[in-house]
């Protein structure tokens, strides 16, 4: 909101501010429609499938009869113009978690109330709210940590109920509403509470409007992260509120981890962008969410044969972390696809993972990351100005989940709607800056596991030592200098019994190896026994190699999301709990080297059983040859018998 210097207020003055008073109150509420014509639908993920996709989620009414900061009018784009930057702001950097394909989103972690308690919300630039459940709601999902509890928090205030926000029934308090593309929604109570962005944040806890969920459907309710962080532009979005507070720049950035690693960082506020960092023009009017000019695509150097107005159809091209692919017009996807089928010579076409998707496949490119642009083309995005962004494999790919060296297109047809989407997976290890002040979107290719000293190698200033936080792509459970990890060995109870868990190993095996990001090779289960009323299971989480040593950084995520129990089992296989984890310092053994004593007591215990076998029956044997037999009828000499 403006703010204003204090003088004696005029009849003018006055009528000002009461107008700016409303118009801030009209603008507090944003309302989507998920019948909504206009609305960008997407495949919806069917049920059972492994295919995890938050979609382009919101869209504003048009039977709201209040106005919207997405209505075009300009007026929350102005306001934001008030403000410019100012260097001395803190900003909150905060670690990102999950993995885009195997959880379909990322998230973070805020702390909400007084005493804090903590959630994990799904980073989504395309919501404007922000959300939790509440502790009243009996249709919620399931979800990572405990509901949040208003009378709990000696901070916490209800938004009242007022002429400019739609309230509740009992006329007492206002009230949000969420529907999604997808169809699934949420709803609950507006709230005012103290929010932290946790110890590896400059900026201080700051109060802010949120909503508490008394109703959730669809992917709202089954996902396991608790709620949404709207980064979208509009009054209920945190990014606006701190800025309107005045204790941020204008401007978040994020940075998503790479193919297989997962994990990344976040800022809100502003930093000074990296050399090397490509801008691209962002119009804060076209659409209610963050546009971006796509001109051309290129694949193996060569441009696809396409006008550049097939990418400004509808909302235009897109850019959204809450969606976890790429999707494109009819026309735009057809080329591409031909264009990259054509460039793979050595490749194999198979089914794709999921019988219910028509995924287009490819075998025989090996599991090593690092080597797939040996395989596949490179692709570019060419924006307005001429401004290139390369995107590497694992920017346009997804491994397949059931055959190894395996991978599949991560960009799809957008039906029959001509709006360009870019989800996600464009993002993999690419720090994304939206400056919004300068209504432009800035990115720069980098590994997000070392953003903080990639930052400071490129020569964008960071904060000094004295008062920055550690960099949250580095795990709390780090390796000290020095040391090898042959192996992670962790403890985890379970409270199903032994008989029922034991035809279940196998798949437990494979639930471990995706939660923990690797392949299922490297889980072994080294104990299963009976414990109380459950099981306890102890595992050993292996290098790829064999004979090899983990990578710290492999390492490290992996202890992380043992430590932090970031393990989610399905409901079939009750309640866990991890007791314990520790490092085996020596490396990775082959087959042999495991089993060697066990094969080698198995052989001796052989050879002597055998060999002790063939001596018994030799000696019966000979016993039975020193034996002499006569005849029947032969004559031998009476034997006196003796006397009792």
């Amino acid at each position: 909101m403006a703010r204003f210097t204090f003088s004696p207020p005029s009849v003018t003055t006055a009528t000002v501010i009461l107008l700016s008073f409303m118009m801030f109150a009209n603008l507090l509420f944003v309302y989507a429609v998920a019948d909504d014509q206009s609305a960008i639908v997407l495949r919806p993920p069917h049920s059972g499938s492994n295919r995890h996709t938050m979609f382009l989620p919101l869209f504003p009414s048009h039977n709201s009869s209040r106005v919207t900061s997405f209505s075009g009018d300009g007026n929350g784009i102005s306001r934001r113009h008030l403000q410019k930057s100012d260097d001395h702001r803190s900003n909150a950097r905060m670690a990102l978690h999950d993995d885009l394909l195997r959880t379909g989103y990322y998230s973070t972690r805020l702390w909400i109330g007084s005493p804090p308690k903590k959630f994990a919300l799904i980073v989504d630039t395309g919501s404007t709210a922000t959300y939790v459940p509440c502790s009243t709601c009996v249709k919620c999902g399931k979800h990572q940590d405990p509901k949040f509890d208003p009378d709990a928090s000696s901070t916490y205030e209800p938004v009242k109920c007022n002429k400019d926000c739609t309230c509740d029934k009992k006329k007492k308090q206002c009230i949000y509403e969420r529907q999604y593309a997808e169809m699934s929604s949420s709803s609950g109570v507006l709230g005012k509470d103290i929010i932290s962005f946790g110890n590896q944040s400059e900026l201080s806890p700051q109060r802010a409007t949120f909503g508490c969920e008394t109703l959730e459907t669809g992917d709202l309710f089954n996902q396991n992260a608790d709620g949404i962080m709207g980064l979208g532009r509009g009054d209920l979005s945190l990014v606006d509120q701190l800025v309107d507070r005045g204790v941020i720049s204008d401007s978040f950035s994020l940075c998503y981890g790479g193919m297989d690693i997962g994990g990344g960082a976040m800022i809100l506020g502003s930093i000074s962008p990296p050399s090397g960092m490509v801008h691209v023009y962002s119009d804060p009017v076209r659409s209610p969410y963050y546009n971006i000019e796509l001109k051309e695509l290129h694949v193996a150097g060569k441009r696809l044969p396409l006008n550049p107005s097939v990418f400004d159809g509808k909302h235009g091209t897109v850019l959204d972390s809450g969606t976890t692919y790429a999707y494109l017009p009819e026309a735009a996807f057809r080329a591409f696809k031909d264009a990259i089928m054509k460039e793979l010579h050595s490749l194999k076409q198979i089914r794709g993972p999921d019988p219910t998707y028509d995924d287009i496949c490819f075998s025989g490119a090996g599991s090593d990351i690092s080597k797939l642009s040996e395989t596949f083309p490179s692709v570019e995005m060419v924006f307005g100005e001429g401004h290139k962004l390369s995107l590497s494999p694992e920017n346009y790919l997804f491994r397949h989940s059931k055959v190894r060296g395996a991978y599949c297109l991560g960009f799809f047809q957008n039906g029959k709607d001509p709006t360009t989407l870019l989800g996600g997976i464009i993002t993999r290890n690419t720090f994304v800056m939206y400056d919004r002040e300068h209504n432009k979107i800035g990115f720069w290719k980098t590994n997000c596991s070392d953003l903080w000293a990639s930052l400071h190698d490129s020569g964008a200033p960071i904060s000094s030592p004295d008062t920055s936080p550690s960099a949250p792509m580095v795990s709390p459970y780090h390796i000290a200098p020095g040391s090898k990890v042959g192996s992670i060995i962790f403890y985890m109870s379970l409270n199903i019994r032994y008989l029922k868990l034991e035809p279940h190993i196998k798949e437990l095996t494979q639930l471990i190896a995706l939660e923990l990001n690797v392949n299922s090779s490297q889980v072994d289960l080294l104990d299963f026994t009976s414990e109380a009323n459950g099981s306890l299971t102890i595992w050993s989480i292996t290098p790829t190699k064999p004979a090899e040593y983990m990578s710290k950084e492999a390492a490290s995520n992996i202890i992380t999301r043992i430590a932090e129990d970031q393990i989610h089992l399905p409901k079939t296989f009750g309640k866990h709990r991890i007791t314990n984890w520790y490092i085996e310092s020596d490396p990775n053994r082959t087959w042999w080297q495991n089993y060697m004593v066990v094969v080698i007591t198995f052989v001796l215990v052989l050879v002597f059983g055998f060999l002790g076998l063939m001596a018994w029956r030799l000696w019966r044997y000979r016993r039975q040859t020193n034996i002499r037999y006569k005849p029947v009828d032969s004559r031998g000499a009476e034997q006196e018998l003796q006397p009792l």
